[in-house]
């Protein structure tokens, strides 16, 4: 058997699928299925079931996957091994971000070209999920470093924080909403908001944590009218009066089609936290702490 068989192994069942599987590898999926079956006549014993619509593991290739992997970070060890004495990096990064987090002060993108520059035989792969979902990853080793929003100030057990963003929530609305009666100059207790249609980030993400702590803290659960994942799209919908955004601090750039009137929500302040975000080891492979090092160099650092 040969190593790129069982990558293409290991590939297929984490795609569910040939299709998919040939398009990550820049294959053609003949030659993929082909290389499969070759692997199969090798070992005596099919690997996959083609059966169904989703392609999956058979009750040896079950078996199989697991020595296959080791087998392939066996060798990535032994070339970052030698890559460490040539001073070359080289491997896969995988970085999570949270939604919107590019809009933010900082330029991720700028960071990551200087980084791809620099080291041009790493792979980056990224993905835009929640913060519940990305944290688990990170903690499961599914993911390098991640970019996510916490309603926490200390990171879970196992994990490492450096916080980048850490200002209170504000709530945004038309300038002729009622809640506006109820402000104190630039701020607006959270009772207010009680029973008033609110427009949120998803469950899941920081700030909708921190929103639901504050309303139960304060005797009520917030009416949730409407969600999305990008900042700017909640400030377009309260443009539009169709409720009260609920968003970080900095967050609430008025858009083209109205003004937006901001206060601050207080007694209680909640806070819309973003934090930098890697396993309390370090992450395992040369690349990753390298990206690691970058980014805290050039995040802000508000701890």
């Amino acid at each position: 058997m040969e190593l790129r068989q069982l990558r293409y192994f290991v590939r297929v069942v984490e795609e569910g699928g040939f299709t998919r599987a040939a398009a990550r590898l820049h294959l053609a999926q003949p030659g993929l299925s082909a290389q499969i079956r070759q692997l199969e006549k090798e070992l005596g014993q099919p690997l996959l079931d083609r059966s169904a619509r989703s392609v999956t593991p058979t009750e040896v290739g079950r078996a199989v996957l697991p020595y296959a992997r080791a087998a392939l970070a066996a060798v990535e060890s032994v070339r970052q091994t030698v890559d460490a004495y040539t001073g070359l990096l080289r491997g896969r990064v995988t970085l999570g971000l949270v939604s919107g987090a590019t809009g933010h002060a900082f330029d991720i993108a700028a960071v990551l070209a200087d980084f791809h520059d620099a080291h041009p035989a790493v792979e980056v792969a990224l993905t835009e999920d929640s913060t519940e979902r990305m944290q688990a990853a990170l903690l499961a080793g599914e993911l390098d470093i991640a970019l996510l929003g916490t309603a926490e100030e200390a990171p879970p057990p196992g994990a490492a924080f450096q916080m980048v963003i850490d200002v209170p929530l504000v709530a945004a609305c038309a300038p002729t909403d009622p809640v506006l009666d109820h402000a104190d100059g630039t701020s607006v207790p959270l009772t207010a908001l009680r029973e008033r249609p609110l427009i949120c980030l998803p469950r899941g993400t920081g700030v909708r944590t921190a929103l639901e702590r504050g309303c139960a803290q304060a005797g009520f659960r917030p009416r949730v009218a409407f969600e999305a994942a990008a900042p700017h799209v909640l400030t377009q919908l309260a443009a539009r009066g169709l409720g009260i955004a609920v968003l970080p601090a900095g967050e609430n750039e008025s858009p083209a089609d109205g003004p937006l009137r901001t206060v601050r929500i207080v007694r209680p302040e909640m806070r819309g936290r973003i934090a930098l975000a890697w396993q309390a080891g370090g992450p395992s492979s040369p690349a990753a702490r390298e990206l690691l090092d970058r980014l805290r160099e050039v995040l802000p650092d508000t701890t």
